[in-house]
């Protein structure tokens, strides 16, 4: 590709990018990729059922809030939209195997390609994504960001947020989740019209138990319904949970720290 060419390519990029300045008082109604399942089950001929709340950040469990971050961007508070860090070591684990088995997407580029994109692995997309991030961390501040993703992302077949998740899973508000409960619907995002937090597997156990050892820094007591001795904690490469530093916040300023061990009872 030319230099003329690439500059091109750019420019439009640039000027096709969403205002996302709206989103500091705005709520939004659907996103990307509501449409899209919209799309798919009509072509598939089936009604899609929607179910989806809308939450204030307050009242979004802490739980919940600790286990997204420690399964889907420890760096979550620190970074700018983009970890680098984390980038660079993706690559370096992808080139090692010879095929992708870690991505490096943050909680911000997650819910760009949630609000305006596709699942599309073109790069201009991907370029796209990255620009979006970094437009909605200097318009937004982090937990204005997180009430986003936490009310937009796909927690099921036509289940869409936390509140609609919270309630179809285990009959209680977000407000009310538990430590376990997080932690199983923190471990379902990777795959969320596979893994059911009602009805977890084996794997999804698994991704439980490792999320509740990164949100309290130790090994809890074994969740409802795990046996203490079927699953090991390990997980695969593309299930990777990134290490969390000691001194990572869990939550913004002025939640409280997190509890040693659960249950939790701020």
């Amino acid at each position: 590709m030319t230099a003329a060419a690439a500059f091109a390519v750019l420019v439009y990029v640039y000027l096709t990018l969403p205002d996302v300045r709206p989103l500091a008082t705005t709520n939004p109604t659907t996103t990307a990729w509501m449409e899209m399942r919209q799309e798919e089950a009509r072509a598939e001929g089936r009604k899609l059922r929607h179910e989806h709340r809308w939450v204030p950040y307050s009242r979004i469990s802490p739980q919940l809030k600790r286990a997204v971050i420690v399964a889907e961007d420890s760096a979550f508070w620190r970074h700018e939209g983009v970890d680098l860090e984390q980038i660079r070591e993706s690559m370096e684990i992808n080139l090692e195997q010879g095929r992708a088995l870690r991505g490096a997407s943050t909680i911000t580029q997650q819910l760009a390609k949630n609000l305006y994109l596709s699942p599309s692995r073109n790069p201009l997309r991907k370029l796209r994504e990255l620009i979006i991030a970094r437009r909605l961390e200097a318009q937004l501040d982090k937990a204005r960001i997180l009430e986003l993703y936490l009310n937009v992302i796909e927690w099921g077949d036509g289940v869409w947020g936390a509140e609609a998740a919270s309630r179809r899973y285990f009959g209680v508000a977000a407000a009310q989740l538990s430590g376990p409960q997080a932690a199983l619907l923190a471990g379902a995002i990777i795959n969320p019209r596979v893994y059911n937090p009602a009805r977890p597997n084996a794997r999804l156990l698994r991704r439980q138990r490792v999320v509740l050892r990164r949100m309290y820094a130790v090994i809890p007591p074994t969740p409802v319904g795990t046996s203490s001795t079927s699953e090991p904690t390990d997980l695969t490469p593309s299930e990777d949970l990134q290490p969390l530093p000691p001194s990572d916040p869990l939550v913004p300023p002025p939640e409280p720290p997190p509890c040693p061990v659960p249950p939790c009872s701020h």
